[in-house]
């Protein structure tokens, strides 16, 4: 049985933005804090550091330790791939674009460094915990297991 709907003035007003969008080929050009990438790119390291949320601020202050050197000398450098232990590197402009493998205990996690990626630390993007994926439960793991049939 067909039903005949009829489309609601909101639904037809949302229809005709969506094609406008699509028409005038809009693009949201990245910002980070008021900054385009290419102004991220031309300030100072004082600046950049200046502009990061307090916790990223209060360790880029700090003086890294050896290990977050060399990774740092390695991202900032011509290398496209790099490996790396260091988890509490936090990204700034001038990693956007390279390739990093973080170590997360078990093996290296490969991903590409965005722009929305800025302020935050390497670690978080190599998780470290698998999502747990329950089955049924196991003979003798409760009373009314023991009526489920045995494969």
């Amino acid at each position: 049985m067909p039903v005949n709907k009829q489309a609601s003035v909101k639904s037809i007003k949302r229809k005709a933005r969506k094609s406008q969008k699509v028409i005038l080929g809009r693009t949201r050009e990245f910002t980070y804090r008021g900054f385009s990438m290419e102004e991220l790119l031309k300030l100072s390291d004082e600046d950049v550091i200046g502009i990061m949320p307090s916790r990223a601020r209060r360790t880029l202050t700090r003086e890294m330790n050896h290990d977050q050197k060399a990774a740092h000398d390695n991202l900032c450098g011509e290398e496209k791939n790099v490996k790396t232990h260091v988890r509490d590197l936090i990204i700034v402009p001038k990693y956007v674009g390279k390739v990093v493998e973080v170590y997360n205990g078990n093996s290296y996690v490969k991903f590409e460094i965005r722009q929305e990626m800025l302020g935050h630390y390497l670690g978080e993007f190599a998780q470290t915990r698998k999502p747990v994926k329950h089955s049924g439960p196991g003979v003798g793991a409760t009373r009314s297991s023991k009526f489920m049939p045995l494969k």
